[in-house]
């Protein structure tokens, strides 16, 4: 039974990137978003990437059990898919279980609302972040209409980002709109420490951290539903 566990554990991590991590009084979840984020085009094989059609099913069954006291979501994505990698931040931020999010490396582009999705922030001081305006590939048709689209697709964006995180709407829009920090673009790259100054990421730390926070989390839920219990 030892030796099927162990299998069912080295399955996830190669197909899902995620394990679960026990100590016999709690169990907790790690979950990683690496790499791109694909949408509903299949990535070139060659590239790290994270299918949006696993991590929401999985998040999904993560809710719903028991076993499960809280989540760890570790971030370190160039971004990819903007309404894939929007959908999976909508969901995370959803769920009612204790929920922390570690960004190691880099949670650039749409990686930006995924890293505000949890209960709590973390980054650790050597990641960075990447804040730019919302692009696009293929054919653009040179009307209105279009503009129009991406304007409200970026404006969905920052209000999700302000939703959930504590930094201002007017000081996210001027760091997507610096010309004098990346090359051949606009925007702006934050380390940790000025993620964390910025309002935009809750606190500078990593794994340690963020299970202390779903711990604290876990003890309150308990205290919240013995005081409703005791009221009945």
């Amino acid at each position: 039974m030892k030796q099927q566990g162990n299998e069912e554990k080295q399955n996830e991590i190669e197909n899902l990137g995620a394990v679960s991590i026990e100590n016999g009084h709690e169990t907790f979840y790690v979950v990683s978003i690496i790499g791109q984020i694909e949408g509903h085009y299949t990535l070139d094989s060659n590239q790290k990437s994270t299918k949006y059609d696993h991590i929401i099913p999985l998040l999904c069954a993560l809710e719903e059990s028991d076993k499960i006291d809280g989540i760890i979501i570790l971030i370190n994505t160039l971004g990819g898919d903007v309404e894939a990698g929007l959908a999976i931040a909508e969901v995370i931020a959803s769920l009612s279980k204790p929920t922390a999010t570690v960004v190691l490396g880099g949670g650039h582009s749409i990686g930006v609302p995924l890293a505000t999705s949890g209960k709590k922030s973390f980054i650790v001081p050597s990641a960075t972040m990447t804040i730019h305006p919302v692009r696009t590939s293929g054919v653009v048709l040179g009307v209105p209409q279009a503009f129009d689209y991406l304007e409200k697709m970026q404006d969905r964006i920052i209000r999700f980002i302000v939703d959930h995180s504590h930094v201002k709407e007017e000081d996210f829009r001027s760091m997507l709109s610096r010309t004098d920090v990346l090359v051949n673009d606009i925007g702006s790259i934050l380390d940790g420490y000025e993620a964390k100054a910025c309002g935009l990421i809750d606190e500078i730390g990593g794994i340690k951290e963020a299970l202390a926070a779903l711990r604290e989390m876990k003890k309150t839920k308990i205290e919240e539903s013995q005081k409703e219990i005791a009221s009945e």
